[in-house]
């Protein structure tokens, strides 16, 4: 049987190597944490069709590695993504400051419209912790992107991530600002929303343009 959506939506997962991306991508699919995780080699892909604001989206997730070397493999696969989820560690420096050039990566190499959402992973460990929430909503505003805390150990807030992310790309959608047809949007029309296009158009068509003849 096959699945009906109405968009799909090409997700990716970016941010450096240690900072969770895989567990975030695996809580949100199987809703359990994932115990064994290593460093992803390379990218790792998951789906889901989640319902947002009455349309029922398919989500296509790409989980890019975060280390150094796996750089230019990861990097083919910004091409047509809609949105991002762009994650830090919140008891890594390093991850953070690392933030910047993963961003630059993202808003060079995808689409121009890409809507990104900063994740500040592992908010469960806070005696650990090393970002303030105050600094990562500070960067946040700075460079225009929304911003939520996760636990991809409770499952706090990971479904909210990806499902804030959808709410704007399908808002931006409505809106005009994204357009579904463009090549690169890293959208597509589902079966469902394509015929009822199909069918306006070709209404359209149908319509005579006025009651004049010759």
């Amino acid at each position: 049987m096959s699945e009906t959506y109405d968009y799909l939506f090409k997700f990716l997962i970016i941010g450096s190597a240690g900072s969770g991306k895989s567990c975030l991508l695996h809580h949100f699919i199987e809703n359990k944490f994932k115990d064994d995780s290593s460093h992803t080699i390379g990218v790792e892909f998951g789906s889901r069709i989640v319902n947002v604001g009455g349309k029922s989206v398919k989500l296509q997730i790409w989980d890019t590695a975060g280390q150094e070397r796996f750089r230019s493999v990861t990097r083919s696969y910004y091409r047509g993504a809609a949105g991002a989820l762009l994650v830090y560690d919140t008891t890594s420096r390093d991850s953070f400051n690392a933030l910047t050039n993963w961003l630059n990566d993202a808003r060079t190499l995808a689409s121009p419209n890409i809507v990104i959402l900063l994740v500040g992973n592992k908010k469960d460990l806070e005696e650990a912790r090393d970002i303030t929430f105050l600094e990562a909503s500070t960067f946040a505003q700075e460079n225009e992107l929304i911003f939520l805390e996760t636990s991809a150990k409770t499952g706090e807030n990971v479904e909210e991530a990806f499902l804030k992310c959808s709410k704007t790309i399908l808002a931006k959608i409505e809106t005009g600002e994204l357009d579904p047809e463009r090549i690169g949007s890293g959208i597509q029309y589902g079966g469902a929303a394509l015929r009822n296009l199909q069918q306006t158009r070709q209404r359209s068509i149908n319509k005579p343009d006025c009651g004049c003849r010759v």
